[in-house]
């Protein structure tokens, strides 16, 4: 940093660019409401309606329900932040959470839709099979565990308070959580946006070398670097291997969103590395049989 301050100025200056434009008016309002919800018990409502149209298909508790609908809708990291926060309260037990994180904390639908498949793969004809790529496994990954952990004799869970509440204490401690949330999480997107920037000044053996270690990164910048390579079986590939995965910078933002529930980053990391290589692999293959030629 004292080497090449200029670069790490500007490093700096887009992470936080993009938390304040990208990041803080879409994900802080939803944590602050998930977490008035949680909190006040209110989400018990929400969660009744669901629980009866997913129990006969998911195994998988009615608390929850929220953080996985939650998670699949409004995406990375607060499918991970809700799980926790449930956990904490004893709402859910710590095996269906570690199961959880790993099915909900994903990119979400609106990102893959606009980034991923418009701005840079230039295909949004692609986009069902890149939702089923990306959103099949974790969900059938997750139908199998949970259908184990459903056997598993819950005495932590407390049942639901019989009246919920909701006062202007809740909604200030909602506030001050969301905002500490997506402090949190700018913090890390500006590290690990200088850390890219020194990542790129390295000399590399290949584009293809310099592509998969920005996307082992940071997903954003990974998946912006593929549309550099010229097979697009490999870019179709690497650009939906990345989005499974998240990046070590989604690792390092689920660590911290999960540190106070006792929940397993090992496990979360493991199922996101099986995730990223059949979404890669399969991607990658069934683009290259439907156009062997490319």
């Amino acid at each position: 940093m004292l080497m090449f301050p200029q670069e790490t100025v500007r490093a700096a200056g887009d992470g936080l660019i993009l938390w304040y434009t990208s990041l803080l008016p879409t994900l802080l309002p939803l944590s602050i409401f998930s977490n008035i919800l949680i909190t006040s018990g209110y989400f018990h409502y929400i969660t009744k309606y669901l629980y009866a149209v997913v129990k006969p298909f998911y195994p998988i508790s009615r608390s929850g329900v929220f953080p996985l609908f939650a998670g699949l809708l409004f995406g990375f990291p607060l499918g991970s932040k809700i799980t926790a926060d449930l956990v904490e309260k004893k709402e859910l037990s710590k095996e269906e959470g570690d199961i959880l994180i790993c099915i909900c904390n994903n990119l979400s639908p609106v990102f893959i839709n606009s980034y991923v498949f418009r701005e840079c793969l230039k295909r949004p004809d692609l986009l069902p099979f890149g939702f089923a790529i990306l959103y099949l496994p974790p969900l059938i990954w997750g139908y199998f565990k949970l259908k184990k952990c459903a056997d598993y004799k819950r005495t932590d869970i407390k049942k639901p308070a019989s009246r919920s509440q909701l006062n202007f204490k809740i909604i200030d401690a909602g506030i001050m959580n969301g905002f500490e949330t997506l402090t949190k999480l700018g913090g890390y997107i500006m590290l690990f946006s200088i850390l890219n920037a020194f990542i790129r000044m390295l000399p590399h053996s290949s584009k293809l070398a310099e592509t998969i270690c920005a996307g082992i990164l940071e997903v954003t910048n990974g998946v912006h670097a593929v549309t550099a390579i010229s097979s697009p079986a490999l870019r179709f590939g690497l650009a939906l291997g990345f989005t499974a995965f998240g990046g070590i910078c989604g690792l390092a933002q689920t660590a911290s969103m999960i540190k106070d529930s006792g929940l397993s980053v090992s496990c979360y990391l493991k199922a996101k590395l099986i995730f990223a290589l059949l979404g890669g692999g399969i991607g990658g293959f069934l683009f290259y049989m439907a156009a062997p030629g490319l």
